[in-house]
């Protein structure tokens, strides 16, 4: 579905990838670990559009570099960054509306879907997403995203700052993008969540893939997690 091949990107003179190459399948969760710095976040920017790259990022069969970012979305990718970067002068439900795609057709994520799955956006439809807590902010985030219907969605740290029972609302979640076969790409910290819910796992290291494999062999992997992961 998403092929990567011996790409680099990075910001200004400073190269953080340094020629990855990857895939996800179609109905996959990927998940890909690694320290801060590692050039995670990077990789999910140049899928995006959003840092300069070189290489080739192919969708579908469909090259997406030098595409734009809103090219890149309509073609089917959803993305929610570290940052969440929700409207904060809009409500809720109007976040949440925005993340509908122009002409698109009711998919298989709708309103009343967003608010099944978080049942606390249901309390909050009319209050400004300013005033959110971070917990909701991230729920908002990812159900903005969804309302896009993408088939592949990218995810940058979603339990980052979170309480231990928003995490384990939020790994329920990934659980049910899962279920109805949405692909994804997880940026994660907790090794937990990421065996938990991950069809295979990646680690990053200085800009490279250092690990490829299922979760249970990365489990059992002690040298790699304590070299590329301190855990």
């Amino acid at each position: 579905m998403l092929t990567i091949h011996k790409l680099t990107a990075g910001y200004g003179k400073s190269q953080v990838l340094q020629g990855v190459s990857m895939l996800v399948n179609a109905g996959e969760v990927v998940a890909l670990l690694g320290r801060n710095g590692s050039g995670r976040t990077t990789l999910a920017k140049a899928i995006m559009g959003l840092v300069p790259a070189q290489g080739s990022i192919t969708w579908q069969g469909r090259e997406l570099l030098g595409q734009t970012t809103f090219d890149i979305a309509r073609a089917g990718l959803g993305y929610v960054p570290e940052s969440r970067d929700v409207f904060a002068d809009l409500t809720v439900v109007q976040n949440l509306l925005l993340g509908q795609k122009p002409g698109q057709p009711v998919g298989r994520w709708r309103l009343e879907d967003m608010l099944a799955l978080f049942p606390q956006l249901q309390q909050r439809l009319n209050v400004k997403a300013g005033v959110l807590s971070g917990g909701e902010q991230q729920m908002l985030a990812l159900s903005r995203t969804l309302m896009g219907n993408p088939e592949l969605i990218i995810i940058d740290e979603p339990t980052e700052g979170l309480a231990p029972q928003l995490v384990a609302q939020v790994g329920a979640f990934l659980k049910t993008l899962k279920a109805k076969g949405v692909s994804v790409l997880l940026i994660e910290q907790k090794l937990t969540i990421a065996l938990d819910v991950s069809d295979r796992c990646l680690v990053m290291g200085q800009g490279r893939i250092v690990f490829e494999g299922p979760p249970e062999a990365l489990l059992q992997d002690h040298a790699v997690r304590q070299e590329w992961l301190a855990v």
